[in-house]
């Protein structure tokens, strides 16, 4: 978020951008794996045997996942915050992370099921705060790192199997909670301000994928956005939360799942 003069009409988000490039790296990234799931399909679902044949005979079915994330926030700005303070910009820093997980799943139906993934989430993400420093700009970053402990509760709405190929599309919601939260910090003996953050959080997933059904196992590859509804930030006044309104978590996730 850059300064702007009060009568401008320029949208936030298009002045963060790092947001942009991220957008555009996901673009890539659904490519990348819309390609892979076309050749794929084209490879496994091309007559032959059928494996695994009774797999969806099964009402429960277990396994586990591992992935890796890409997280960073939704900042909302303090609409009365005038940067008095000689702050220029805040720039939103993507990091990257791992995930794993649990999975259990309930067949409902043939094409939906119901999906329990508790599991361990490293999520970083970092602030990058610009002041002005006399005639030069002093730069200062805040990186917090959240060990999410999660459980997601998903459906999972899944077409006919093409041959050994199934795509799938997921929705649902997660309660987590940070194991390394840093919430009762006195700020007072802190030797920096620190940007202190609530230890539960809630969010929103949505995403897609491929199972692929091989001749001993099945394994699934699984895009998906995790969009936080809470604000966990901490309003302490410092000179790093006090330009906020709020702060949400969101993450790209792209996972294996076996």
């Amino acid at each position: 978020f850059t300064r702007q003069p009060r009568s401008s009409n320029m949208p936030n988000f298009l002045l963060e951008s790092p947001l942009v490039s991220r957008q555009t790296t996901f673009k890539k990234v659904w490519i990348l794996i819309g390609f892979a799931c076309l050749v794929s399909t084209q490879s496994f679902g091309q007559g032959g045997r059928k494996n695994l044949a009774a797999f969806d005979a099964k009402k429960y079915h277990f396994g586990f996942s591992i992935a890796g994330n890409q997280s960073d926030y939704n900042i909302i700005q303090r609409p009365e915050f005038s940067f008095s303070d000689s702050l220029i910009q805040i720039i939103n820093q993507p990091q990257a992370g791992f995930n794993l997980a649990l999975v259990a799943s309930w067949n409902m139906t043939k094409n939906l099921h119901l999906r329990f993934l508790p599991g361990l989430s490293f999520q970083d993400r970092s602030l990058e705060y610009h002041f002005q420093d006399e005639d030069d700009v002093a730069i200062k970053s805040r990186r917090t790192e959240a060990v999410y402990l999660d459980f997601p509760l998903l459906l999972k709405l899944r077409t006919d199997r093409i041959g050994n190929v199934a795509a799938f599309a997921v929705i649902g919601g997660k309660m987590s909670k940070d194991m390394q939260s840093q919430e009762e910090t006195n700020q007072q003996l802190q030797s920096e301000y620190i940007l202190r953050l609530e230890s539960g959080n809630s969010s929103i997933d949505i995403g897609a994928g491929v199972d692929f059904f091989l001749p001993f196992f099945k394994f699934s590859i699984e895009g998906k956005f995790e969009l936080g509804r809470r604000n966990i930030m901490i309003q302490d006044e410092s000179e790093f939360s006090a330009p906020l309104e709020s702060l949400k978590t969101r993450s790209f996730i792209l996972s294996l799942c076996f």
